[in-house]
């Protein structure tokens, strides 16, 4: 008999998050969006730093250092943004985030940009959302559909298929029309064309 089982009491049992997958997405893409405008931010400054220095040729930035004025969201547009987050499904999180940082390397916006251009990303991410919700319904509505259907009935009622009938003579037709039939078996139907003469 084995001790092991006895000696796991003392573990911690492991702990669901409390948070659900929307708050996780909605969390997750704000701090983005923070930590985005943080380095825009940091990057203006650098920018108009460096102008400075090429201005006057000298560096005294270690001699005084001034509070960075910092740019903020107005709460509305918070709110807007965290609202359009919030509709964001947690399987287009990861996505979102690689678009949203792809801009923004293509682009270096302005601090104010930052927050047009994260609302443009997260539009085309619903706007994709709609489209694969689209093709699924679609694709689901095609999938439960009857197979053999309505297709199969309506050709059945206009074309007789009659697989001994024929206008066309040929000569194992003649062959056979002097032989008596065999005796048909009895797990098939008898077939017997139409005798005209």
């Amino acid at each position: 008999m084995s001790l092991i089982p006895w000696f796991r009491w003392n573990e911690a049992l492991p702990r669901l998050s409390s948070r659900s997958p929307a708050e996780m997405v909605l969390e997750t893409l704000m701090m983005e969006l923070s930590g985005q405008m943080r380095e825009a931010e940091r990057q203006q400054w650098e920018r108009s730093h460096g102008v400075r220095k090429i201005c006057t040729g000298v560096d005294y930035s270690w001699l005084a250092s001034t509070p960075r004025a910092t740019y903020d969201l107005s709460p509305g547009e918070r709110l807007q943004l965290e609202d359009v987050c919030a509709k964001i499904h947690p399987s287009y999180c990861g996505p979102a985030i690689l678009r949203f940082r792809q801009l923004m390397a293509e682009q270096e916006p302005e601090v104010q940009d930052v927050s047009r251009l994260f609302r443009s990303v997260l539009q085309e991410v619903l706007e994709r959302m709609k489209q694969e919700e689209a093709a699924h319904k679609l694709t689901r509505q095609w999938s439960l559909r009857p197979r053999g259907g309505l297709a199969l009935a309506t050709f059945k009622t206009r074309a007789r298929i009659l697989p001994f009938a024929s206008d066309i003579r040929t000569v194992s037709e003649d062959v056979e029309r002097d032989m008596r039939p065999p005796p048909r078996t009895w797990s098939m139907p008898e077939f017997r064309a139409s005798k005209q003469n």
